[in-house]
């Protein structure tokens, strides 16, 4: 198995998984609907755990693009190979979400609400605010990109590293997830979100794309954040990468900032003209 079809199966178990959750708790006549947050949580972190024992040891199970990225920043992973892991995250999450639409297929009709059925394969804010979600995804994504490489500094007994790597998930869903469904992970929600928009799902709705780059850039801004941050506080190896990673934050945070002001003054209006 090479890397890239590694990186391919290690996506699509994880959202088989992760999105096989969303849909058991959320479509309607599934025994397992209205499951709750904290089964959603541990469902994702085991997905992780198991997408990490298929193919660790073929591809270091990077499953996310902010992952991938965030290495090749600090060194630890070559460049060249990022588009290719990337692809095939992407085609990984985007099977994984098929296999779901299938394996859920009465499902979908007996389910009324569109939104509901975009909420298994995209996430979406709990409150909509541009600023405040764009932060909530570079928050959740520098904290899981920091906690895997001080996991990995850590010597664990063999085949324990997975677990952690899961609990680290699991702890991330219920302490940050409420605000945004917690994508920290580009391809885990962009993959998803083009299945659904592909899929015939019955009643679907649109795929939401005005909010679909907030889940993408968030956690890659994020993840770039936590390696720089661990290379110079963890391991005192500062660079000009970290200052250009942190204005490269501050201003897209600006910007988005800007963004929600103006939402913000726009719904005023309307409400004052209705």
């Amino acid at each position: 198995m090479t890397p890239f079809v590694g990186e391919m199966i290690g996506t699509m178990i994880l959202i088989v998984f992760g999105a096989g959750i969303g849909a058991g708790s959320s479509l309607k006549k599934s025994y397992s609907n209205n499951a709750g947050w904290i089964v959603i949580t541990i469902a994702w972190g085991l997905a992780v755990t198991m997408g990490v024992f298929a193919v660790g040891s073929v591809s270091g199970a990077h499953l996310n693009p902010a992952v991938t990225v965030a290495l090749a920043i600090n060194g630890d992973f070559p460049w060249s190979n990022v588009p290719s892991y990337i692809l095939a995250q992407l085609i990984g999450a985007i099977l994984g979400s098929a296999l779901i639409f299938l394996h859920y297929l009465p499902h979908w009709k007996a389910t009324d609400d569109p939104a509901t059925k975009l909420g298994v394969f995209a996430t979406s804010p709990a409150i909509p605010h541009t600023f405040s979600n764009l932060l909530s995804e570079i928050i959740g994504t520098f904290i899981l990109v920091l906690g895997l490489l001080f996991i990995g500094a850590n010597k664990f007994t063999q085949g324990l590293n997975p677990l952690a790597v899961g609990l680290l998930i699991v702890v991330i869903g219920m302490s940050l997830g409420g605000t945004t469904g917690y994508a920290i992970n580009p391809a885990r929600d962009l993959g998803p979100r083009i299945a659904h928009f592909l899929l015939p799902i019955p009643g679907k709705g649109g795929s939401n794309w005005g909010y679909s780059w907030i889940p993408v850039v968030g956690p890659l801004l994020g993840g770039a954040l936590g390696a720089v941050f661990y290379k110079s506080v963890f391991l005192g190896k500062v660079t000009g990468t970290l200052w250009v990673i942190v204005a490269i934050n501050l201003v897209i945070l600006l910007i988005a900032y800007a963004a929600s002001k103006k939402q913000s003054s726009n719904m005023n209006q309307s409400r004052s003209a209705a």
